[in-house]
């Protein structure tokens, strides 16, 4: 088996075998969304960039839902893997699959039928135009739905395998595509909003399809069964996913909330900003979700293979490399914001340049604490600690955010709604090292 490589590599060659590829496919797709903002934000308008900005939560929402699945499912997989339990693990990966598919065509239905109201309803303040915008970006989602949320965890599904530098190259074709595709419907073309929504769609649609292909036959260790599993597997499942689908659902409403400080204390210019800034952060926030995510396959099969030691030894090259890369963002964004952002921004808007630079020398100070959730709320998933998992995302991404902007604002504006990560991430980062030094662990390796 493939997946044999998490047991047999050193941790540190294990590391970079997996990290690194993730890490690349991330850098690469952070690229697609700054490309795809860039378009956005220069050739339709800021109403655009807002519209996105203001859809975007829904979306995530949308995918909440199957990765809550696909996340539980590769840690079952991954711990069944390493017990040498190959049957049961392409059955778990079958029926996820299935459940995915079947939940993602229902959503994409009432997607299609209510996207007006769901945007009015997200959108109080916005211009007209923003609202028009964001209603075509969600009806394009819609209908694409049911092949959408299938590429994410196919692709998670290939890195469980051990095929980690076939998920890469896969992640910079569908990118790589979507780039190209903006720029001839967009640039070229003068296509609206559509065609940013469009292209996005057909690059992880076809992704899909190519994945669904590769796992015909038995020539990786997951392959098709029609064996269904039985209820109580499926559940553990769910609670296996629960961190993953709370921390995407608290993120995704925090997005929203975010939006309204934001619409009340700077308007639409406010809002538009705060994309440019989510733009700018998916860099880095991408790496180190990559690393994390990477590496919890070969967390979860040494845990189930009985390797105390190499979790923990993995485990630390983590936090290192999080660590480093939060310290090289921080100094990225306090200091180089100010060249990035009119890159998405028309040189006549000003206003929207100003405020964004602001937010983002302020934002960059997050990175000080921010890397430490990511990092123990995938290592408690990974080893099978749902409910540790859970309450790090939800005061993470939940609790402190919303109790903080309450706190800021009034005093400082919309300079709390930029300081709000700083402060939320850190008493977050305290809570999170309180649930893992409380949490007990196998002893020795078997």
């Amino acid at each position: 088996m493939d997946s044999q490589i998490f047991e047999k590599l050193s941790p540190t060659k294990l590391f970079f075998r997996c990290a690194l590829p993730s890490m690349v496919t991330m850098a690469f797709g952070a690229l697609y969304q700054i490309a795809d903002g860039l378009f956005v934000g220069r050739f339709i308008g800021g109403d655009a960039l807002a519209a996105v900005n203001l859809i975007m939560p829904l979306i995530m929402m949308v995918f909440a839902f199957s990765n809550m699945v696909a996340t539980g499912a590769s840690v079952r997989i991954s711990i069944l893997l390493g017990e040498k339990n190959q049957e049961d693990a392409s059955q778990v990966f079958s029926f996820s699959l299935k459940f995915i598919f079947l939940l993602s065509c229902v959503i994409g239905a009432v997607g299609l039928v209510f996207a007006e109201p769901f945007v009015r309803l997200l959108a109080p303040g916005a211009t007209e135009q923003a609202i028009r915008y964001g209603i075509t970006y969600i009806r394009v989602y819609a209908v694409f739905s049911p092949l959408l949320p299938i590429y994410f965890a196919t692709d998670n599904y290939l890195r469980v395998c051990g095929k980690e530098q076939l998920s890469m190259w896969l992640g910079i074709a569908t990118q790589g595509l979507n780039i190209v595709l903006d720029v001839v419907l967009i640039v070229f073309l003068g296509q609206g909003v559509w065609a940013a929504a469009f292209t996005s769609c057909v690059s992880m649609a076809l992704g899909s399809v190519i994945t669904l292909f590769l796992f015909r036959g038995k020539r990786m260790d997951l392959y098709y069964v029609k064996e269904n599993l039985p209820v109580s597997v499926f559940l553990r499942i769910l609670a296996n996913g629960s961190s993953e689908f709370f921390s995407n659902i608290s993120m995704s409403v925090m997005s929203v909330v975010y939006n309204f400080f934001l619409l009340k204390y700077g308007g639409t210019t406010a809002v538009a900003a705060f994309s440019v800034i989510m733009y700018v952060d998916s860099i880095i926030g991408m790496l180190v979700f990559g690393m994390c995510d990477a590496l919890q396959p070969a967390i979860s099969y040494c845990y189930g293979a009985g390797l105390t030691g190499k979790v923990k030894a993995i485990f630390k090259r983590i936090i290192l490399g999080a660590v480093a890369l939060s310290a090289a963002s921080l100094l990225f964004m306090m200091f180089a914001g100010q060249y990035v952002a009119p890159l998405f921004i028309r040189p006549e808007d000003t206003d929207l340049l100003a405020v964004s630079i602001v937010g983002m020398q302020l934002f960059s100070l997050s990175y000080l604490t921010g890397w430490v959730d990511m990092c123990f709320s995938s290592y408690f998933t990974a080893v099978e600690r749902p409910g540790r998992s859970l309450l790090t995302s939800f005061f993470g991404t939940l609790v402190f955010p919303i109790g903080f902007l309450f706190v800021l604002t009034p005093y400082w504006d919309l300079n709390g709604v930029w300081l709000n990560p700083v402060i939320s991430c850190t008493a977050s980062a305290a809570t999170t090292l309180i649930l893992f030094l409380t949490m007990k662990t196998k002893s020795t390796d078997q």
